[in-house]
């Protein structure tokens, strides 16, 4: 028998004993270091007081630990002094969409649309205030009993959002929105089948042609995804001015003027709402507006502006029907103007708005546009729409995959009019067929 034979799995009582080993040494590291001021220090000499200090303690221990384990725990030390700790790993797996920390004991993660408990965990809650403290610090912000809610983002973009006691019952609360480094382009969602190709051709002639789109959708439906390849059709020729509550939109254009609302000082004041951000934008010469998520009054200044020379505007609103999306439309509308009659909001909105995309997370975490929707006007007090294409749900698999088709409902678009007069002609089999999706 060789002498290189591979070595028995480890049982887990052994595994057990190396568990607690590195928990232990890991917690007398912190308790020794100096953590900030190894932070601020360079990093080859941090490294190399953190490498000797940890050889001194595990010399100390009774149990033997092997060199893979010696180099994880030194990487975990590493990762608690010049990172995040125990998110580092997770911030490093693409696959990873979003971080969900419940109190110190408890990482979940989303993967695939699918949420599954991590392995990565605290060591107590002063371990997870710490993290939490170094992120908001970073970008000037900070977090404590008297502010213990704040919005803030990570160097790569990713969205974070921490609370903490007293609002938080059992321990800080920290959660992350990811976003990938190379965004999803228009053929990834043909390909992944969130919509067909017929859908994108339809809504990409919608964009170029300068027609208003709404997208509707629940919370990580993948909005901001579809909204960052719609826009990708609009001409490198126009400028374009984003508004954002959080900056997380990606456009590749050159004519990019970007703006980010700002949340109020300690003192509670030089808060700046998207609503004044609209305001302002329209004396930038935009071509274009896009407005990351609409939420606020800041809706009716989105609708003049649409209604008043800038059309080919996208925008993004929660809700789970179009009709749906109107109606939050129209509630955030009269939020900023208190004495509009409710017909004269529904006429803005009617003639403001074109196509209304429904945007839709399905059970087994599938993302799919289930319905491209396109407002006509108005019949009495009520706002007309007529379906262009939909996603129907057959079913489910035993492996829980939702399987469903895609259909045109053979309706023609009353806006083809309006894209034959900016020079594009859709085709009549466009809005006919069938697509099914397994």
């Amino acid at each position: 028998m060789s002498s290189l034979a591979a070595a028995p799995p480890m049982s887990h009582a052994v595994r057990q004993q190396y568990l607690e080993l590195r928990a232990n040494v890991h917690r007398k590291l912190l308790a020794r270091l100096n953590l900030e001021a190894l932070a601020q220090a360079d990093r080859a000499r941090a490294e190399a007081e953190i490498r000797t200090l940890l050889g001194q303690l595990l010399a100390e221990e009774t149990i033997p630990i092997s060199l893979s384990e010696r180099d994880t725990l030194f990487g975990e030390v590493i990762d608690d002094v010049f990172g995040l700790g125990p998110l580092e790993p997770l911030l490093r797996d693409p696959a990873v969409s979003d971080i969900l920390v419940n109190t110190h004991q408890h990482v979940f993660v989303e993967r695939g649309g699918v949420l599954e408990r991590a392995s990565a965990s605290f060591q107590d809650d002063r371990h997870l205030l710490r993290v939490i403290d170094r992120i908001v610090s970073r970008i000037g912000r900070r977090i404590d009993e008297s502010s213990p809610m704040v919005d803030a983002r990570l160097a790569d973009g990713s969205r974070v959002n921490a609370v903490i006691p007293p609002l938080a019952v059992d321990g800080p609360l920290l959660s992350i929105r990811r976003f990938p480094a190379e965004r999803l382009k228009a053929e990834d969602l043909v390909t992944r089948r969130s919509l067909t190709q017929p859908m994108l051709d339809f809504l990409a002639c919608c964009v170029r042609a300068r027609l208003n789109c709404l997208i509707s959708g629940g919370t990580g439906a993948g909005k901001t995804t579809l909204l960052n390849v719609l826009s990708g059709f609009i001409s490198n020729r126009e400028r374009i001015v984003t508004i954002e509550d959080a900056a997380e939109l990606q456009l590749r254009q050159e004519h990019v003027a970007r703006l980010e609302t700002r949340p109020p000082n300690i003192e509670g004041k030089g808060a700046i709402r998207q609503r004044q951000l609209v305001i302002n934008a329209l004396r930038m010469r935009p071509d274009r507006i896009v407005v990351g998520e609409v939420r606020g009054e800041e809706a009716l200044d989105m609708l003049q502006a649409m209604n008043t020379g800038h059309d080919g505007s996208l925008t993004t609103v929660h809700a789970n029907s179009p009709r749906d999306a109107l109606a939050r439309i129209e509630t955030m509308v009269a939020m900023g103007a208190t004495n509009l009659p409710e017909r004269a909001i529904r006429q803005q909105i009617a003639s403001a708005i074109q196509v209304v995309v429904q945007q839709s997370r399905l059970s087994d975490g599938s993302r799919r546009v289930t319905s491209v929707s396109e407002i006509v006007g108005m019949e009495g007090d009520v706002i007309t729409m007529q379906e262009i294409f939909l996603f129907e749900k057959l079913g489910v698999t035993q492996e829980g995959k939702v399987i469903g088709r895609f259909r045109a409902t053979g309706v023609r678009p009353k806006c083809g009019e309006r894209l034959r007069a900016s020079g594009i002609h859709l085709p009549a089999e466009m809005f006919e067929g069938v697509a099914e999706v397994r």
